[in-house]
């Protein structure tokens, strides 16, 4: 940071309009590939779930499939974040897209001969998945200006939302003329274009260095870095408060309610797409929307998560429901967005990898222990007590989180210091 201000006798010469990164080509061959990738993760528990409606697989297969695929992306996500400071951010991306690729034909030849092999398999794809999510955002970094990363950073997430419709919805149509064989090994051939689409980055990669220090020392690098940004810390545990409760809770309680209360499936289809219809448009919002206190404005869009188990809490009618849904949809790519461009910003980039890790690693990996946890509470508890507990942690964590002083603009500096010192 400079230590006294800048001269005010220099000409300012008017900043150059930047292009749109839609119309960057490096950027649209990340984008391709990120876009592949989500395709292949969203619709692999769908064809899973078809192996069980024609009896290749078992109820409690699948779960153990998916169990193993969680545990090899949560392996496999904090390993990726060292590797991919350490060396290429693009090799990485190659790599592991290549090894969930290879999953998909395994997972073939196990189907209904296997479980064993089905779950090496399933580990497989969740380590390639899991390398791959670290590389992808620090390879975002590299390849887009920090001018443009909250435009690219909100094009990334609309293609994690749209594939999220769009992957079992293609798969359902698909599973019409083929098998869950020919299912899986399409899935490999997304992985194969993930892996071998992107590009290079072009800037912010990290400097080669001729001494190593240990994979633990690098990971503990990791820590110290996310620990320098007080904002990072508290963002984080505000986003795992939310996923590990109002996440987990709504997952468990919504497909409960749907059929208990209102008698039909049909609620929990509509909230669930509304869910995805309004992160959409909540992205499309965050890529030209700057609020003067972004962090801030970005943990209140967090905390409207609560309004979703809030709503399953009485009995309203279920255009309430769905629209709650929505609500938190916008509310959760209102935080992502800025969080993301955040985290590029002010981590230094030799090191940005290693601290998205630890994003995906703890927003990702209670997830499961919430999932596990809730189930037991509501059956001890009631659902309205696990809910009205869960909206109440949704909306307080993140109003902590935003009392952290350097959670106001998500960095250490403030807007016009960073505008001083080159956008950093």
């Amino acid at each position: 940071m400079p230590t006294s201000p800048a001269p005010t006798d220099l000409r300012q010469e008017p900043p150059l309009k930047r292009p749109s990164v839609l119309r960057d080509t490096a950027f649209l061959r990340l984008w391709s590939g990120t876009t592949a990738s989500g395709l292949a993760t969203w619709a692999l528990p769908f064809v899973l779930g078809l192996a069980v409606l024609d009896r290749s697989l078992t109820p409690a297969g699948l779960g153990l499939v998916l169990a193993a695929r969680t545990a090899g992306f949560l392996v496999a996500v904090a390993v990726g974040g060292v590797l991919a400071d350490r060396h290429s951010r693009r090799a990485v991306v190659l790599w592991s897209a290549l090894a969930a690729a290879v999953a998909a034909p395994l997972l073939a030849a196990g189907l209904g001969r296997s479980l064993p092999l089905m779950a090496a398999a399933a580990a497989l794809a969740g380590a390639g998945q899991g390398a791959c999510r670290p590389a992808f955002q620090a390879l975002t970094a590299e390849v887009v200006d920090a001018g443009r990363r909250q435009q690219a950073n909100a094009a990334m997430t609309l293609a994690v939302r749209v594939s999220a419709l769009a992957g079992p919805a293609l798969t359902a149509l698909l599973a019409v003329v083929l098998d869950i064989a020919a299912l899986l090994l399409g899935i490999g051939l997304l992985w194969l274009v993930a892996a071998l689409v992107p590009g290079r980055g072009v800037t912010g990669a990290p400097a080669p260095s001729a001494e190593r220090a240990s994979f633990r020392a690098e990971f503990m690098e990791g820590i110290r870095e996310a620990r320098r940004h007080p904002w990072f810390v508290a963002g984080l545990a505000a986003l795992t408060a939310v996923i590990a409760t109002g996440y987990s809770a709504t997952g468990v309680a919504l497909p409960l309610i749907s059929r208990d209360r209102y008698g039909s499936e049909v609620v929990l289809a509509a909230a669930t797409t509304a869910y995805t219809v309004g992160a959409l448009a909540g992205a499309l919002l965050i890529a030209r929307w700057r609020p003067r206190a972004q962090g801030r404005a970005a943990l209140a869009g967090l905390a409207a998560y609560g309004v979703a188990p809030l709503s399953l809490m009485l009995p309203v009618h279920p255009a309430v429901v769905v629209a709650a849904y929505a609500v938190a949809g916008i509310g959760i790519e209102l935080f992502n967005v800025p969080w993301f461009t955040a985290t590029q910003r002010e981590v230094e980039p030799g090191k940005l990898a290693r601290v998205s890790s630890l994003d995906f690693m703890l927003s990702y990996g209670l997830a499961p222990v919430g999932l596990a946890l809730i189930a037991p509470a509501i059956g001890a508890f009631g659902a309205a007590p696990v809910l009205s507990a869960c909206a109440l942690i949704c909306f307080l964590v993140p109003a902590l989180a935003a009392l952290v002083p350097t959670s106001r603009h998500f960095s250490r500096a403030a807007p016009a210091e960073r505008a001083a010192d080159g956008g950093r």
